[in-house]
C-alpha cells in the first residue's frame, strides 16, 4: 500500500480522439476518445512530509553545500564538468547514450553521432536554465522555453517544436500511433499554457522547503508533458533551476539524473504516484538522489582540482613556455583543438605542436579525430571522470533503493 495521499490527485477528463495519421492497428485507427489527465493547480499549496523526510532533506542541504563551498580554484571547469555529467544522465532516462568520445567530439564542434550532439545541446539547455535562475532569482516561462529550444535545436525531426509549448496531445507509452494503453496521457493543449504558469508560481515561492519544492515542481512538470519532445530532460533542469534560484548552489549543479536513472523504473512509478496524490516518496527519492550526487560529486571535484599539479609534476614545464601555457588551460578547456590552442598561447604553430605532442606522450590527452589536419585532443582524466561520477552515483542509488523503494511504493 502507498503512502497516504498528502497531495491533490490528477483528475480525469473524456475528450474526443481522431487518428491523424491512419496508421497502427484497427484500435488505434479507430479511437474516437481518450482520459487525458488534469493536473491540479499548485501554486497555493502547501507539503508537508513526515520527520523522516525533514531529516532526509536536511541532509541534501548540507549535501549541496559542502560541494558549493569546496569547488575553490577552477570553479567554472568544475562547473561545467558537473553540468555535463548531469547532461549525460538525463539523455541516458531518455534512452539517448554515446561514448566518452564521441561526448567529446561534438562538444568540440567535430562530427559525432546523433546522440552525443543531442547530449552537448542538453549540457547547454541546462545551463542556461539554471544560470538564469540563479542571475535573475526567477524561473520564466521564456527562460523554460529559451531551454527548450536550445536543447531542440539541432534535432532534424523536432526543431520546428523547438522553444514552442504543445499545441497537440501527446502521451507516455502504449503505442505509437494512439494513445491507447498509454502509461500517462498529459493534459489537453488548452490547459497546458495556465498549468505552467501555475507552476512557475510554485516554483518561485521562497516559503516551502526547497528539495519538497524541486520534486514537486519536477513531477507536475511531467505530468504537464508540455512540449512534443525534451520534456524529461528540461523537467530535470528545473530541479536545478530552484536549487540555484533558492540558493542552495551557487557554482554547481549536481547531476542528480545520474541517481534517478539508476532505477528508471521506480523513478517512473514515483511520477505514477504523484499523479495519484502521493507526493512523499518522489520527494524522499530527490533528497536522497541530491544528498549521493552531491557528495560523490565532490570526490570528483577534489579530483579534478589536484589535476594541474599532477600535470605541471609529470611535464616540468619552464615556466613562461608554451607548454606551461598550454597545461594552465588544459582544465578550462578539456576539448580542444591545436588552432584554438595557438590563439590562446600566442605562440608560433611550431610551438605550438611541439608543447601538444609533449602532453599527449604523456597520456594527459587523447587525440580523438583521425584527421591530420584541425585535430582535436581531450583531457583522458577528465573526460574519464565524467563516466566514473555517473558510475558511482548511479552505483550507490541503486544500493540504496534496491529495498527502500520499493517499501516506498508498497509493493
Amino acid at each position: 500500500m502507498s503512502d497516504a495521499s498528502d497531495w491533490a490527485p490528477h483528475g480525469l477528463e473524456t475528450v474526443p480522439w481522431r487518428s491523424r495519421s491512419g496508421r497502427g492497428s484497427r484500435a488505434d485507427r479507430t479511437l474516437a476518445s481518450v482520459d487525458a489527465t488534469i493536473p491540479p493547480f499548485i501554486a497555493d499549496r502547501v507539503y508537508a512530509g513526515d520527520p523522516s523526510v525533514q531529516v532526509a532533506q536536511e541532509s541534501a542541504i548540507r549535501a549541496l553545500a559542502a560541494l558549493d563551498a569546496d569547488t575553490g580554484p577552477g570553479a567554472g571547469a568544475i562547473s561545467a564538468f558537473l553540468i555535463r555529467t548531469e547532461s549525460i544522465a538525463s539523455s541516458k532516462i531518455e534512452h539517448i547514450e554515446a561514448t566518452p568520445e564521441d561526448f567529446a567530439r561534438a562538444l568540440a564542434g567535430v562530427r559525432a553521432n546523433t546522440s552525443a550532439t543531442a547530449m552537448v545541446s542538453a549540457s547547454r539547455a541546462i545551463t542556461r536554465m539554471v544560470t538564469e535562475a540563479g542571475t535573475t532569482g526567477r524561473i520564466t516561462l521564456e527562460s523554460m522555453l529559451d531551454a527548450h529550444r536550445t536543447l531542440l535545436a539541432d534535432d532534424p525531426s523536432e526543431a520546428h517544436y523547438a522553444g514552442r509549448v504543445r499545441d497537440m496531445q501527446n502521451w507516455i507509452g502504449g503505442s505509437d500511433f494512439s494513445p491507447i494503453g498509454a502509461d500517462h496521457v498529459p493534459p489537453i493543449p488548452e490547459r497546458v499554457l495556465p498549468l505552467l504558469h501555475d507552476l512557475l508560481a510554485f516554483a518561485n515561492r521562497d516559503d516551502i522547503p526547497v528539495i519538497g519544492q524541486a520534486a514537486i515542481a519536477h513531477a507536475q512538470f511531467e505530468s504537464i508533458h508540455p512540449f512534443t519532445d525534451g520534456n524529461g530532460r528540461i523537467g530535470r533542469a528545473l530541479i536545478g533551476a530552484i536549487y540555484r534560484r533558492r540558493g542552495m548552489t551557487s557554482i554547481t549543479t549536481p547531476p542528480i539524473a545520474s541517481a534517478l536513472a539508476a532505477d528508471q523504473d521506480g523513478y517512473f512509478d514515483l511520477l505514477t504516484e504523484y499523479r495519484r496524490g502521493v507526493a512523499t516518496p518522489i520527494v524522499r527519492e530527490l533528497a536522497d538522489a541530491t544528498r549521493i550526487a552531491a557528495e560523490e560529486a565532490l570526490e570528483s571535484v577534489r579530483v579534478i582540482r589536484a589535476l594541474p599539479g599532477e600535470w605541471a609534476a609529470a611535464l616540468s614545464p619552464r615556466p613562461g613556455s608554451a607548454l606551461a601555457a598550454i597545461v594552465d588551460g588544459l582544465l578550462d578547456t578539456p576539448v580542444f583543438d591545436a588552432e584554438s590552442v595557438e590563439a590562446r598561447i600566442g605562440r608560433s604553430t611550431s610551438a605550438t605542436y611541439e608543447a601538444l605532442e609533449r602532453v599527449e606522450n604523456a597520456g594527459i590527452t587523447l587525440r580523438i579525430t583521425n584527421r591530420q589536419r584541425n585535430r582535436v585532443w581531450a583531457v583522458t582524466t577528465i573526460i574519464d571522470e565524467l563516466g566514473s561520477l555517473d558510475w558511482r552515483i548511479a552505483a550507490r542509488a541503486r544500493r540504496r533503493s534496491d529495498p527502500e523503494l520499493q517499501a516506498l511504493l508498497g509493493a
